[in-house]
């Protein structure tokens, strides 16, 4: 039985006075696994909520196969639900499908084959029996112990209620569920939320098993590589979302080369135009109709002077219209990447070759035990480790505003960057650009425009910053941070909040910025690619493992 197809066409949603979804249309078919991507609030929740029908479109159609499923923000069940309970729905229809086998085949051997029921029970036997098989259906009690313990729940007892369990939990708990059931189509929101490296990997293995279609939004750059057949940018764009083939190193390679083409046309673009004025407008002006001969013309001048006076008024005539079409035709200026906008930061009022920050035998109890660290001016230093390792705990104690047994110096002079993740600024009620500009200076914010950062939307810039999302507060915070960077940048988990393009952009500036740079981060995708150093913190009081990593493309090196 051939799995059905999850089609969309023209789908369009309006939410709060704004047009998030415009003429989108979708085909997911089995076996394809697409990944939704762009900036957040291009509508990739609310593209998932509306192929699942828990929206409605305000235009447009949508249709899925039935028993899709969607992970929800919530699950429905409520917190006084067992595991067990949860599991019982998710294991339902696969326990039917053998409940129904069994009757079916009881029934098949008691009805004759030249009884005129026997073809009609022999095709509800082999429908249910394709039913059985796509959905694994004699192995999912054994696929639910495998799926929990997958994502880390296999420690849980079955009797505990999902009110006593974390958010995380319960959201692992909620995609076991779906995994278990093995629904025709799959509609996924940020699926890699609260998983540790391992649950993350199980889930890529998992989704790749799967028969049929899956639509997943996702930031997680390790994931979509990993898991995505195709990819939509949903992302604004001429001629509406674009959807590229392959997993998300292939959609790297196309968008670099596009962007490569760009560069070029805008270039040759820019020297025809200088070209075009140029004839229209100096030519034109130096051998204009009522310039006299110069001497060594005067003999024959007034036989040659209409047709050569004809000939330029044509060329002029041609470059002034060829001109005209191409400032109304010409492709815009290609966006700057995101970069650093120093080169350098202020002068240490101390210089030499000692490192610029020195721990020894530092102790927060607790949080965090580490026996000695050094960051050289040139530093580049990845801090990994699972939650609860201590890696937002260094960066504190590193910036200086973590006190910390044991100890730790700094070079006299030495500036301080601190992007935390969790951003609050003093005064919420003034805008966005107000509060980049009065952080950084007139002169400064005026050499580097908050807009042209693309951290932030123009529509934002004048909202109160205390209106924007936790999100859009990071990004003031790291433009802030770029626009001005201090000899030491400390960065926890920088990529949240960040569509996978601005990932990208960042971890290229990070290799070419100013100072050292110390960056927190649970990213798979950039820790794959780290070619710092790495320090690695283990939980509780053990002592952390520094390693030097080889391989890797795009974080510069580590001076």
């Amino acid at each position: 039985m051939p799995q059905p197809a999850l089609l969309a066409h023209d789908l369009v949603r309006d939410l709060g006075g704004r047009r998030v979804l415009d003429g989108v249309s979708l085909t997911a078919s089995p076996g394809h696994r697409i990944g939704l991507i762009g900036e957040n609030g291009v509508g990739k929740s609310t593209l998932l909520r509306v192929l699942a029908g828990v929206d409605e479109p305000d235009a447009g159609s949508v249709s899925r196969p039935a028993g899709l499923g969607f992970l929800h923000q919530e699950m429905p069940f409520d917190t006084g639900s067992t595991i067990a309970a949860v599991l019982d729905d998710a294991l339902c229809e696969a326990r039917e499908d053998l409940t129904q086998l069994e009757r079916l085949g009881e029934e098949l051997a008691r009805v004759p084959e030249d009884d005129p029921g026997h073809p009609g029970l022999l095709d509800a036997y082999g429908r249910r029996l394709e039913r059985a098989e796509e959905r694994e259906s004699w192995d999912a009690d054994r696929r639910a112990a495998l799926v929990l313990d997958g994502l880390g729940l296999g420690a849980l007892a079955h009797d505990r209620t999902l009110g006593s369990l974390s958010g995380g939990q319960r959201g692992r708990l909620a995609l076991a569920a779906l995994l278990v059931r093995r629904p025709p189509a799959l509609l996924l929101d940020e699926p890699t939320n609260h998983l540790d490296d391992g649950a993350a990997a199980f889930l890529e293995e998992q989704l790749r098993g799967l028969p049929g279609a899956v639509v997943v939004a996702g930031h997680d750059r390790a994931f979509l590589d990993a898991v995505c057949t195709d990819l939509i940018d949903l992302d604004p764009a001429v001629d509406g979302p674009v959807r590229h083939g392959g997993n998300y190193s292939a959609y790297v390679s196309e968008k670099r080369a596009e962007r490569e083409r760009w560069e070029r046309r805008y270039a040759e673009e820019q020297e025809e135009l200088e070209a075009l004025r140029h004839a229209a407008g100096v030519t034109g002006h130096r051998l204009a109709p009522d310039r006299g001969p110069r001497d060594n013309e005067k003999m024959g001048y007034g036989h040659r002077a209409g047709r050569v006076q004809s000939q330029i008024s044509r060329r002029v005539r041609n470059a002034s219209r060829r001109l005209e079409e191409l400032e109304r035709t010409r492709v815009a200026e290609p966006p700057l990447p995101l970069r650093f906008a120093a080169p350098q930061p202020a002068p240490l009022t101390q210089e030499g070759p000692e490192p610029l920050v020195s721990l020894r035998d530092v102790r927060v109890p607790g949080r965090l035990a580490l026996s000695g660290l050094e960051v050289s001016a040139t530093e580049r230093l990845l801090v990994t480790g699972g939650n609860g390792a201590g890696k937002s705990t260094l960066l504190a104690v590193l910036a200086g505003r973590l006190a910390a047994e044991g100890e730790v110096r700094r070079r006299r002079g030495l500036t301080v960057g601190l992007l935390t993740q969790d951003t609050v600024f003093d005064r919420p009620e003034r805008t966005v650009r107000d509060t980049y500009a009065l952080a950084l200076g007139p002169e400064r914010a005026e050499g580097v425009p908050l807009v042209r950062l693309g951290l932030l939307a123009e529509a934002d810039l004048d909202k109160p910053v205390g209106q924007v999302s936790v999100g859009q507060r990071r990004r003031l915070a790291l433009a802030l941070l770029m626009a001005r960077p201090p000899r030491l940048l400390l960065l926890d988990e920088p990529t949240n909040h960040l569509s996978p393009r601005l990932c990208d952009e960042l971890e290229a500036a990070l290799g070419t910025g100013p100072g050292a740079i110390v960056v927190a981060s649970h990213d798979r995708w950039l820790r794959r690619r780290w070619q710092g150093r790495e320090l690695r913190l283990e939980p509780g009081e053990g002592q952390p493992e520094a390693v030097r990593r080889s391989a890797g493309v795009s974080c510069g090196d580590t001076g």
